[in-house]
């Protein structure tokens, strides 16, 4: 009895702690992201003024560039794979100088045109935070990894208005097949704090409620079947599109911020077309969501070209909204050839992108009911988990841990990286 009564007292004093701890972190990584997001929309207005601000994309990816080149390199990219390697490979340990590199760099980017997304600074941002709190705190590398985990939660949640699967994406997107259970309690409670404080500071969020019922058939699960087969490889091209450029990008042996000057003139190109390729592209993912606008069969294509060379020239910011741009118009294209309701299709395709991509069909099945309601919640969960193995052990953040095969039929190394894994795709021979 006195064992029991000891065990119940460490772990009331466990929960207390991370309790206090992590809503703490939540309550500032809120209101960073609070400034951040209020910093985006006063840029991006004031220089939408000017109708051919999209002409300074090469000057914005050689400054971005430079600011991360010259200050800080582990702001590069789209913020979330730097934290995942930093958690993998450094304990978590982030230089404090990240934070206000990779929130100058990501504005420069996004208010010149680069298109890139907000969630992987924001997410960068409350882990480089999580980091610099654990100094001051003399924390061990066990403690610092939690504490840095809710920062991507807490980034996360508060960019997109979404408090669970932000708390679930921290702990998931780190490693293929496996889930960090003993992260989960302080990242829900840092997703909370920080969603609640970025709303109580006025930051609103595309919620799309979809009021829609089915009858259960074999004609209609067959179709979303379809949709989630699509979407995987869908973000099996994106992903492949990523990594091409990354290494086109390095093949060029000239100081980095020469590259972006280059990266945006290819972005540029898109302009060609319509300018809805540049920046966030939340008009055009809100339109796809509400189905007052039909994608046509490029808009998906050209949006995954102008982020991969965004991404892979120097440009920063996240890769995440431009999933949910590639996503919906995806969605809004099959539903133009299935006769299925566009609305609909926009938002499965949406979380069916950022799963497959970003392997992580929890998270984007939870949120799948978060922002368009739980009417959609079957139909979600169908298609992430289908769009999370088509996409095969590839991923846009390629420091997660491959810690599962996607068929027991591939011979796949497990536990490594999955920009280091060598992976032997022919299939194994059972014998009898």
């Amino acid at each position: 009895m006195k064992k029991k009564i000891i065990e119940q007292s460490v772990l009331f004093i466990s929960v207390l702690k991370w309790f206090t701890i992590s809503s703490f972190i939540g309550v500032v990584v809120g209101g960073v992201t609070t400034l951040f997001l209020y910093m985006l929309m006063w840029s991006t207005k004031a220089m939408g003024n000017w109708s051919l601000y999209f002409l300074l994309v090469p000057v914005g990816f050689f400054v971005s560039s430079m600011l991360t080149t010259c200050f800080c390199p582990e702001a590069e990219g789209h913020g979330t794979e730097q934290v995942i390697e930093a958690v993998h490979q450094r304990a978590g340990k982030i230089n404090p100088m990240v934070v206000p590199i990779k929130l100058l760099a990501t504005l420069v980017t996004l208010t010149t045109g680069g298109a890139a997304g907000k969630e992987g600074p924001c997410a960068q941002i409350g882990a480089g935070v999580s980091s610099l709190f654990a100094d001051l705190f003399r924390v061990n590398d066990l403690e610092r990894k939690k504490l840095v985990i809710c920062g991507i939660s807490a980034g996360f949640a508060a960019v997109f208005g979404t408090p669970i699967a932000g708390a679930i994406f921290g702990v998931e997107v780190l490693a293929i097949g496996q889930l960090q259970y003993a992260v989960l309690f302080p990242s829900f409670v840092a997703g909370i704090m920080a969603y609640q404080t970025s709303s109580a500071f006025g930051i609103t969020y595309f919620h799309h409620l979809l009021h829609f019922s089915h009858n259960f058939n074999e004609l209609f699960f067959s179709e979303v079947s379809l949709i989630g087969i699509a979407c995987g490889l869908c973000s099996f091209l994106f992903v492949e599109m990523m990594t091409f450029f990354h290494h086109f990008s390095e093949k060029i042996k000239i100081w980095k911020p020469y590259r972006g000057l280059i990266g945006g003139l290819l972005v540029l190109t898109t302009v060609l077309v319509s300018s809805r390729y540049l920046g966030l592209g939340l008009t055009t993912i809100e339109q796809s969501l509400n189905g007052t606008y039909v994608s046509p069969w490029y808009d998906f294509l050209l949006k995954m070209f102008a982020t991969a060379a965004t991404l892979g020239f120097g440009g920063s910011g996240g890769i995440v909204t431009p999933i949910f741009f590639i996503g919906s118009t995806f969605g809004s294209f099959l539903a133009t050839i299935m006769g299925l309701d566009h609305s609909v299709l926009a938002a499965l395709g949406l979380v069916g992108l950022l799963s497959g991509c970003a392997n992580t069909p929890i998270s984007a099945s939870i949120m799948a009911m978060e922002l368009f309601g739980t009417d959609i919640g079957p139909y979600a969960a169908v298609v992430c988990v289908i769009s999370f193995v088509l996409t095969g052990h590839r991923s846009v953040y390629p420091s997660q841990i491959l810690s599962m095969q996607k068929s027991d039929s591939l011979s796949i190394e497990l536990g490594g990286v999955i920009e280091d894994v060598e992976a032997e795709y022919h299939p194994k021979h059972s014998h009898t």
